[in-house]
C-alpha cells in the first residue's frame, strides 16, 4: 500500500471512529439542538471528504464542473443542508472507502505490469583496458564490450563474442523454457543470464535495443483508443451534464406538480430525492473500469511474449473470423533442410558427402542445408577445379573425378539423363564423371505447432485459415495440407498478395476482420493492408515491430490463437462492465426518482459497482 492509500486508510479509521462517537453522543443526548448535531457531524464529514470538496471547487473554477468530485460534494452538502447530517457525513466516508478500494486494485494491476515488463537494465558493465567498469546504458556506444555475469539481465543487444550459457527470454516472449547460446550467437537486451560469464559485442544503442523498442510499445499503446473506450468518452461528456439536470429537473418538477395539484410541495422530500440521484448517477465504473480492461489485456498479453500496439488492435483483433498466413518462416521453419535422397547409385552418405564437398565454397541457403546433412565435415584439400555455374550449380573435381551438383537445367546442359522428382521442394541433381547418380530433396519444414495452432484458431471462432505464398504449387500445396489450412494461393509476388488480401477483405461480412501472419520484414505491405497486421517471429526484428500492429515475439504459431483469446475474452470483460455498470446505474436512477432508493442504495450504485467493475476488469491480467 503506498503512502498516499495508508492516509486515505487513516484518514477512514479517524472518520469511522468520530462517526460512531456522534452517534452515541446524538442517543444519550437525544434532545440536542440541530446546529449542536451540525457542528459534530461536520467533524468525521470535514476529516473525510475535506479533498473532496477541495477537488469540485478546483474543477468549478477550471470549468470543468461535472465530475465526480461535483456530484458527490453537491449531493453531500445539499443532505446536510436539509438536516441530514448522518447520511452526508456516512456517504462522504463509504464514497472514500470505494474510491480506496479502487486504488488499490488499479495499484495492484499496474505492479503486475511493471513487473511482466521489468526488463529495463539499470546498467551494463564495459571492459575497458582489462577493467570493468559500470555505465549507464544510454553511453554505450555501438561496437562496445560489454560483460554480462549469471543473474544479470542483458542490458544491449549484440554478439556473443566469448563465453557460453543459458538465456531466460521469458520477458520477450513469454517462453519459460531456457535457451543456450554460445559465441556468435544474437543475444536481445531483457533476457536474464542464467549460468555462464559472457562477453558481448553490441549491435545496436540502447534506446534502439529490443527492451526499449517493447517498453515504448506498451507505454505508446494506451494512446490508441477503441472504439469502446472513446464511446465511454463521448458518454460520460454528455452523461453527467445531462444526469445533473435531471437531478434539479427531478427537485424542482416534484414540488411545482404538488402545488398545482394543491398540495405541500414538500421541498425536502424531493431535494433529497434528487440529492440521491446525483450520487447514483456518478459514472465512475464505466470510465475507470474500461480503460483499465485494455490496459491490464495489453499488460497481461505482452508478459506472454504478444505485444499489441493499441486498445484499438486489440479490440480489431477480437473480431478476427480470416487469418491469413504467410509460408516461409510463419507456417514453415524458414530452414531448409535435406528431406530425402532418392534414386542413389552410391550410399547415401556417400552421395551426401560428393554434393557437400561440391558445394563447400558456397553461402546458398541451400549448400549450408546439404553441408549440414552431411555427417562429415568437408575436406577442401580433396576438392579441385571447382566452378560456380550462376542459376544452374556447381561443378568440381573431388578425388579426381568430375562432380556436377545442380538442377535440372545443369543436367541437361551435360547432356546427362536425370530423373524427376514426385516430391514437392528444390531438387539438387547429381552426377559423377558424367553418370546420373541420384538427386537430393530439400525443404523448408513445417513447424512441430502449426497444425496444432490452425486447430486452435479454428476452436476459437475463426471461419477460415489461407495461406499466400510466392512458392510454386507443388511447394505449398502438401505444406498447406499439413497444416490444416482451408485456401492456399502460391506463385505470388507482393503486389499479388496484396491483391489477394484485399479480395479476402471484401469477401467478409460486417463486422469481422482479416489477420495476415507474416515475418513482418518481406510482408509490410500485406501487413499494413489487412485489418490487423501480426507480425511472427520478430525478436529483435525493428521491420516487424513498425509494420505490424500485433508481434509476436518468438516463432510459435500457437501465440496467435493465445493472442485472439486474450482479445475476446478482454472484450467480454469490457462489455460485462458496460452492461453490468449501466444496467444498475438506470435501475437504481429509477428507483431513485420514484424516492424508494436512500442514499444508502445510491452508494451501492456507485461506489460498489465501481469496485466490482475495476475488480472484475483486472482479471484480464490472467488470460491463458
Amino acid at each position: 500500500m503506498s503512502k498516499k492509500q495508508k492516509k486515505v486508510l487513516f484518514r477512514i479509521i479517524i472518520s469511522f471512529a468520530a462517526l460512531v462517537v456522534c452517534g452515541i453522543v446524538s442517543y444519550i443526548f437525544d434532545g440536542m439542538p440541530s446546529w449542536g448535531q451540525l457542528l459534530m457531524y461536520l467533524v468525521p464529514y470535514l476529516i473525510i471528504g475535506y479533498d473532496i470538496l477541495k477537488k469540485a471547487g478546483k474543477g468549478i473554477l477550471n470549468r470543468q464542473v461535472f465530475d465526480e468530485n461535483f456530484l458527490m460534494a453537491v449531493a453531500t452538502i445539499g443532505a446536510v443542508a436539509l438536516g441530514e447530517y448522518r447520511e452526508g457525513a456516512a456517504v462522504m466516508l463509504f464514497y472514500q472507502i470505494g474510491e480506496l478500494f479502487q486504488s488499490i486494485a488499479v495499484g495492484r494491476s499496474r505492479r503486475n505490469i511493471a513487473a511482466l515488463m521489468d526488463i529495463r537494465p539499470d546498467c551494463a558493465y564495459i571492459e575497458r583496458d582489462g577493467e570493468i567498469a559500470e555505465v549507464d546504458p544510454d553511453e554505450v556506444e555501438v561496437g562496445s564490450e560489454i560483460v554480462v555475469r549469471p543473474g544479470e539481465r542483458i542490458p544491449i543487444d549484440g554478439i556473443i563474442y566469448d563465453g557460453k550459457t543459458t538465456l531466460n527470454t521469458a520477458a520477450l516472449t513469454g517462453e519459460s523454457l531456457p535457451a543456450d547460446a554460445k559465441a556468435g550467437d544474437e543475444v536481445h537486451s531483457g533476457s536474464i543470464n542464467l549460468t555462464g560469464l559472457i562477453r558481448i559485442k553490441t549491435t545496436k544503442e540502447f534506446g534502439e535495443s529490443t527492451a526499449s523498442k517493447i517498453l515504448e510499445l506498451v507505454e505508446n499503446s494506451s494512446s490508441k483508443k477503441s472504439k469502446s473506450e472513446n464511446f465511454i468518452s463521448r458518454f460520460a461528456r454528455y452523461y453527467t451534464p445531462a444526469v445533473c439536470g435531471g437531478a434539479l429537473a427531478l427537485a424542482l418538477a416534484g414540488p411545482l406538480v404538488r402545488i398545482m395539484l394543491g398540495m405541500s410541495p414538500a421541498w425536502g422530500s424531493w431535494v433529497m430525492r434528487a440529492l440521491t440521484f446525483l450520487v447514483i448517477s456518478c459514472p465512475c465504473a464505466l470510465v475507470i473500469s474500461i480503460p483499465l480492461s485494455f490496459f491490464a489485456g495489453i499488460g497481461g498479453a505482452s508478459g506472454k511474449g504478444v505485444l499489441i500496439k493499441g486498445s484499438n488492435y486489440l479490440e480489431t483483433m477480437s473480431k478476427t473470423k480470416y487469418v491469413v498466413f504467410d509460408k516461409t518462416g510463419t507456417i514453415t521453419q524458414g530452414v531448409f533442410e535435406v528431406t530425402a535422397v532418392h534414386h542413389n547409385a552410391r550410399e547415401r552418405e556417400t552421395l551426401l558427402e560428393y554434393a557437400a564437398l561440391a558445394e563447400s565454397g558456397s553461402n546458398h541457403p541451400i549448400a549450408k542445408s546439404i553441408i549440414k546433412a552431411c555427417k562429415t565435415a568437408p575436406d577442401k584439400a580433396r576438392v579441385t577445379e571447382l566452378e560456380e555455374l550462376a542459376g544452374r550449380g556447381v561443378k568440381a573435381v573431388i578425388d579426381g573425378k568430375t562432380v556436377a551438383v545442380g538442377n535440372d537445367k545443369l543436367m541437361r546442359e551435360l547432356g546427362v539423363e536425370y530423373r524427376k522428382c514426385h516430391k514437392s521442394g528444390t531438387i539438387v541433381h547429381i552426377s559423377v564423371d558424367g553418370m546420373y547418380e541420384g538427386h537430393i530433396v530439400i525443404s523448408d519444414v513445417i513447424k512441430p505447432t502449426s497444425r496444432q495452432a490452425i486447430s486452435e484458431l479454428k476452436a476459437a471462432g475463426v471461419k477460415r485459415a489461407v495461406m499466400l505464398t510466392g512458392d510454386s504449387v507443388a511447394a505449398a500445396e502438401p505444406i498447406a495440407a499439413e497444416a490444416g489450412m482451408d485456401e492456399v494461393y502460391a506463385n505470388l509476388m507482393p503486389a499479388d498478395k496484396v491483391e489477394k488480401l484485399e479480395w479476402l477483405i471484401d469477401r467478409k461480412n460486417d463486422g469481422e476482420t482479416v489477420a495476415f501472419v507474416g515475418d513482418g520484414i518481406n510482408d509490410a505491405p500485406v501487413l499494413s493492408r489487412a485489418d490487423v497486421g501480426i507480425a511472427m517471429g520478430a525478436l529483435g526484428s525493428d521491420a516487424a515491430i513498425e509494420a505490424a500492429d500485433v508481434v509476436l515475439m518468438d516463432d510459435n504459431p500457437l501465440k496467435l490463437a493465445l493472442a485472439i483469446r486474450i482479445s475476446r475474452k478482454c472484450m467480454r470483460i469490457v462489455y460485462q462492465n458496460i452492461v453490468f455498470a449501466i444496467g444498475v446505474k438506470l435501475i437504481c436512477l429509477a428507483l431513485g426518482a420514484m424516492g424508494i432508493a436512500n442514499m444508502w442504495l445510491a452508494i451501492f450504485a456507485d461506489v460498489g459497482v465501481m469496485v466490482l467493475a475495476v475488480l472484475n476488469a483486472i482479471r484480464t491480467l490472467h488470460i491463458k
